[in-house]
């Protein structure tokens, strides 16, 4: 299948891995590469920018095929070595970034320089157009569903791909409820140009998590997951635990007076001790209700074989028979 974001990216397959935060490691990225997609390293997993050096030379030992970093802007008054991580993105010959979180723009003149192709996450068409303004390449449109950081817009992806088709004009992938073929060809029915997958590729056999993770999202139904952190204006989809029911319980009580600092110990820090030690009850981690479309935990050439199969079949065949004679 040839897109827009095929040619850009110099891939096969219109599949993206979004990045993960401590799923994104070289193993996945690699592999989902490998398979004809676009794997991401998730750069602030590494800890520095010589960690994500040595964590780029892995992948490129893996795969010589394109892969992504992904950097997310966070708002903080301790920002993270941005410059560095920039750098050792470019010196390991990675020419693509998916930025997310706080706009790019600052950084946007390194990367660009360097012909380095940007792909900019955005949960609202504005935010889109904004990416578009300051010279992103594509945009990923990120609709309610997603898991993670949905924006506070509410806007699932039937109208939100649709709206940003009719007001972008570079091209954008679907993220959020992305799982199979089906997801494939309605994202580019409604005008994207192919997709980005989270919760999905976390439950293939090559993503470096804990069997606990994996599991969890296999018996996870669309009902599963809550929104947390939504008063304060930094909501986050996660999939329901003990945590999480915390969580909630002390938004409920406390109100418009909750504090970060209320509940940061279910949410700081828990990432390494859920993904790499499948301690599942020990804080929220990012899920999208599209687990209710998982069933299985193929390696991810299975998965992207299989939709990309069935995604011939449904356009060639049942979208055809529809059609009047």
């Amino acid at each position: 299948m040839k897109t827009a974001i095929t040619e850009l990216f110099n891939i096969e397959h219109p599949i993206i891995q979004g990045g993960m935060h401590y799923v994104g490691f070289a193993e996945l990225a690699a592999a989902v590469s490998n398979a004809g997609g676009l794997g991401t390293i998730t750069g602030l997993t590494q800890k520095t920018p010589a960690d994500l050096a040595n964590e780029i030379a892995k992948c490129n030992d893996m795969t010589d095929k394109p892969f992504a970093v992904n950097l997310t802007f966070l708002p903080t008054v301790n920002a993270p070595d941005y410059p560095g991580y920039i750098d050792a993105i470019i010196k390991g010959g990675v020419r693509i970034v998916e930025t997310a979180g706080r706009s790019p723009e600052q950084y946007m003149p390194a990367m660009k320089d360097a012909g380095i192709k940007v792909i900019h996450k955005c949960t609202s068409v504005r935010h889109s157009l904004k990416a578009q303004n300051i010279g992103c390449d594509a945009v990923s449109v990120d609709g309610f569903e997603c898991g993670g950081h949905p924006g506070e817009d509410d806007i699932p992806n039937m109208i939100l791909l649709p709206r940003a088709a009719d007001e972008l004009e570079i091209p954008f992938v679907a993220s959020g409820g992305m799982a199979d073929a089906r997801s494939l060809v309605a994202a580019i029915s409604m005008g994207a140009e192919g997709m980005n997958m989270g919760t999905r590729f976390i439950a293939t056999k090559e993503a470096p998590v804990h069997d606990n993770v994996k599991a969890a999202i296999v018996a996870a139904s669309e009902l599963d997951t809550r929104l947390v952190m939504r008063p304060l204006r930094n909501t986050e989809r996660v999939l329901t635990n003990d945590a999480v029911e915390r969580i909630l319980k002390k938004e409920q009580e406390l109100g418009k007076n909750i504090q970060f600092e209320d509940i940061i110990e279910e949410v700081a820090g828990v990432y390494p001790k859920i993904m790499m030690e499948g301690e599942m009850e020990i804080g929220a981690w990012s899920c999208g209700m599209v687990a209710g479309l998982i069933h299985d935990i193929p390696t991810c050439k299975e998965l992207i074989d299989r939709i990309m199969i069935e995604a011939e079949d449904i356009i060639t065949s049942r979208l055809a028979s529809k059609l009047s004679a």
